[in-house]
């Protein structure tokens, strides 16, 4: 069977997505798949060193910037080649993280085009990417999510932020369709707040200001609508950020997580509950975090959870026994299965 991983993409988090589509084809050619491995926005098929990908995820996000001057693609998002090249496969294996492989884009093309592909649909994407949209759903549907606010666009410029405080204090102030924590900001005081619309607008202009709650983080994956074992992730300093998330021995993650079997039922539950009413595909990974009442707070869904050394879907996975090429050739196999 040929198949295409995808990855890179012009994208913040294109170096997460080059470490996860790295090991997600090696992973594919140990089983026995043919593989290619290529880069989204650039079309470049990337090249294997010492016989296997390899991608380490630098400390801080990429310059864009710099890539669109490099790469000359004009305003296109995908790659020349790249669709026929998907095409040509009996199978393409979603490796992107955020923008458009997370916001439904690249899934509408895909279906319009008759190709299958690894993960949730469009319209699932489309749900779980806009945080707004996602809290609202969850909120109608009585599921805990903390209160937030998106901020006035005559708001977002600093010039202007400094006329009104945060709706809340303290509050995490985060791109509206973003993942990785990428320009993400905790805020407790006026100052803080105009730095974070500042940071925060460089990836997106809808900006999310939402009331943080003091407690434990958790996450719970979903593979195949079963629920996985709950992780709790625990930085060495500050809070769950780009650098903790994706830097080796930055976060202790404790799986499966030191709570009672009944709190972590419930939280497994919520965790099925809001993979399902957002309509999400195969797997996913949900994010909580609990107060000190034992409240859980749903935060957001991740259709493409990360698939790099440090990420939390194949440590729970692992942790019922699922290695990881057995984790990679399972959600091949769901994506065949469910395009019948």
């Amino acid at each position: 069977m040929k198949i295409v991983v995808v990855a890179g993409g012009l994208s913040p988090e294109r170096d997460v997505s080059l470490s996860s589509g790295s090991l997600i084809a090696n992973a594919l050619i140990d089983i026995g798949y043919e593989v290619c491995l290529v880069d989204l926005y650039t079309g470049v098929e990337i090249l294997k060193s010492g016989g296997e990908y390899s991608y380490a995820v630098p400390e801080h996000e990429p310059d864009l910037d710099k890539l669109k001057q490099d790469a000359n693609n004009g305003n296109a998002l995908i790659g020349w080649s790249v669709i026929e090249l998907c095409k040509s496969a009996d199978l393409v294996f979603i490796g992107l993280h955020g923008d458009i492989g997370e916001n439904g884009k690249l899934q509408a093309i895909f279906d319009a085009f008759g190709i299958i592909y690894t993960g949730t649909g469009y319209i699932g994407s489309l749900l779980a990417m806009d945080k707004d949209l996602a809290k609202a759903i969850m909120r109608q549907n009585n599921i805990l999510t903390p209160d937030w606010e998106i901020i006035p666009r005559t708001l977002r410029e600093t010039s202007n932020a400094s006329e009104g405080d945060a709706p809340f204090f303290p509050c995490v102030v985060k791109p509206c369709g973003c993942g990785s924590s990428v320009g993400v900001s905790i805020v407790r005081n006026k100052a803080e707040y105009i730095s974070a619309l500042e940071y925060a607008k460089k990836y997106e202009e809808k900006i999310m200001v939402e009331k943080m709650i003091e407690g434990r983080e958790f996450t719970v994956g979903v593979l195949d609508n079963q629920a996985l074992p709950v992780i709790e992730i625990i930085p060495n300093e500050g809070f769950f950020d780009y650098k903790n998330k994706y830097q080796p021995d930055a976060t202790l993650e404790v799986c499966p997580a030191e709570i009672d079997r009944e709190f972590a039922e419930e939280m497994k539950d919520i965790a099925l509950q809001v993979h399902n009413i957002l309509r999400l595909g195969s797997y996913s990974r949900i994010d909580f975090i609990a107060d000190s009442s034992g409240n859980i707070y749903c935060l957001e869904a991740n259709t493409l959870p990360g698939m790099t050394p440090t990420s939390l879907l194949p440590r729970e996975a692992a942790a019922i026994g699922i290695t990881y090429s057995e984790l990679c050739d399972k959600i091949v196999k769901m994506a065949l299965r469910d395009k019948i």
